[in-house]
């Protein structure tokens, strides 16, 4: 999961389509099926893995969905993390955290409050237990790989 190009598996999360933006769109809307249209927008616009690119990735366990995460450190020390699932509302809730974390360095990573991210969305409230549960799974491997990637100074 490291260095491969600056161009693997590009998305729009984070540079085209910023997490405020994402917030605003979602806190606006009141009801679960407008939330769950939108969520299904953004997993539509997170690429799909190939196979080949799968394998520059780990497997994130505890999720209802089948669901990979990997990451590229950038020389400038900021993350380029990229990703893919099964689900169509799990990899849109990952497209939510990847505008959240893309092309930060790993002390903000480490610093962000991804549950009032979700909060500020509203889709908190909404989701199952075992979707909450495969979001803190997938949030725990962001913050692992921001870690555990991280140069020594």
């Amino acid at each position: 999961m490291t260095s491969i190009t600056p161009n693997f598996a590009p998305h729009p999360f984070g540079s085209e389509l910023k997490i405020d933006e994402i917030i605003e769109q979602l806190s606006a809307q009141k009801a679960w099926e407008d939330k769950y249209r939108t969520l299904i927008l953004l997993a539509r616009q997170l690429p799909t893995l190939t196979e080949d690119e799968k394998q520059h990735t780990q497997e994130v366990k505890g999720c209802e969905n089948r669901v990979w995460i990997g990451a590229i450190l950038n020389d400038d020390r900021t993350f380029h993390f990229y990703g893919d699932s099964e689900g169509r509302v799990v990899k849109g809730l990952f497209a939510i955290l990847l505008a959240a974390i893309e092309n930060k360095n790993s002390q903000e990573i480490l610093s962000l409050d991804f549950k009032d991210i979700l909060n500020q969305t509203g889709l908190s409230s909404q989701l199952s237990e075992s979707r909450q549960n495969g979001i803190a799974a997938l949030i725990t491997a962001i913050q692992n790989i921001a870690g555990e990637m991280t140069p020594a100074e």
